[in-house]
């Protein structure tokens, strides 16, 4: 892959430009890729969390200070089970209090709990203001920072309230991946290896190739593996914006994935849950014929070597498929599937039989 020291990518919908995604190893240039939004006359919260806001908080507020009238920071409570209506009421109230109007901006400065409730935020907030993403973690970087999918959890259900809501700009500094506990940056590193799977079988094979390098925070292998993962999801989001067909490839391994995470009460983290998820699609495949025992072997190896879990122990198989049906992506009764044909090639399947989910599941909660 080409070396560089910073990438742009346009995002496009409908064929005209919506906004850019920026990849960088510093904060030195957020203010002027903020120029298209006209900010100088406009507030701007940042909306970060706990963990993140002692570490980048007041370096950001540096920079956006530059380019806007005023700087407001509102922290939430880090992890997954802060992100919930309640947590937008208190950031609705800040915002109040500040007296936002619709043309002022938010800022999400987190990891993918940040970026969704801070999206969610800005959809809903005066019926809709404009939001950038600073995504923090490897995964919001490749994932939630891009497409506009914002939302909350409800009670123990998963992103089940929430909007398409576009950005304004996504700026990522590459350099904070190195205060990313490494599990977190294993946690990435599943979304990015499901991109090889349904979209560039060559780019898999790559990360397998790249691995110590990966592993090893070197810049000048983060920033070509985050920028392709950035294009493909860029590609899919641009040909399907509201998910009504070719997006719902970005779900593979996502429909047990969730059902794990949600078993788990969370304790798992949400890469982690797709990597079982992944492997769980992966054996339907090899079972339908559609990979050999080889692709498969490589799918559950490139888990392994970038320390993601291929089995979840402690669960029940009948439970696992009986949670999977209260998937966002349930359509008339029937499981959105994504299997793969080939690798680097994914497909929506509808006709995944229970027996066929059991087997999978099973197959994951193995020893091996």
């Amino acid at each position: 892959m080409e070396e560089k020291k910073r990438v742009v990518l346009p995002v496009k919908m409908d064929g005209r430009f919506s906004y850019s995604i920026v990849l960088e190893d510093s904060f030195e240039q957020l203010a002027r890729e903020l120029a298209p939004l006209e900010t100088e006359e406009r507030r701007i919260c940042i909306v970060t969390d706990s963990q993140v806001g002692p570490l980048y908080g007041e370096l950001v507020r540096q920079e956006l200070s530059r380019v806007c009238k005023k700087v407001t920071v509102y922290t939430i409570e880090s992890g997954e089970a802060h992100k919930t209506l309640d947590t937008v009421k208190g950031l609705y109230e800040h915002l109040i209090l500040e007296h936002f109007d619709r043309k002022d901006i938010l800022a999400a400065l987190g990891g993918g709990v940040v970026g969704d409730l801070t999206g969610f935020a800005a959809a809903t907030y005066l019926r809709g203001v404009r939001f950038i993403q600073i995504p923090t973690t490897l995964l919001s970087q490749v994932d939630s920072s891009i497409g506009g999918k914002t939302g909350v959890d409800f009670d123990s259900w998963k992103n089940m309230v929430g909007a398409f809501h576009m950005p304004g700009l996504v700026y990522m500094n590459l350099s904070v991946l190195k205060t990313l506990p490494k599990r977190q940056f294993a946690s990435g590193m599943a979304e990015i290896l499901k991109h090889g799977l349904i979209r560039n079988a060559a780019y898999y094979d790559w990360l397998l190739e790249n691995q110590t390098a990966i592993q090893g925070l070197e810049y000048e292998a983060l920033l070509p593996m985050i920028a392709e993962s950035c294009r493909i999801k860029r590609a899919v989001v641009e040909a399907d914006p509201t998910e009504q067909g070719e997006r719902a490839l970005l779900n593979f391994g996502h429909t047990i994935g969730h059902a794990v995470e949600k078993l788990k009460d969370f304790r798992l983290l949400h890469g982690e849950c797709v990597a079982v998820g992944m492997a769980a699609a992966g054996f339907i495949s090899w079972k339908r014929g559609l990979l050999d025992t080889a692709d498969l072997e490589k799918l559950t190896g490139g888990l392994r070597a970038f320390s993601l879990p291929e089995t979840a122990k402690g669960l029940e198989a009948g439970k696992v498929v009986e949670t999977t049906r209260s998937d966002k992506k349930m359509e008339a009764g029937s499981i959105k599937f994504v299997l793969l044909r080939r690798m680097g090639e994914a497909f929506v399947d509808r006709t995944v039989r229970e027996e066929e989910l059991l087997e999978a599941v099973s197959w994951i909660l193995e020893d091996r």
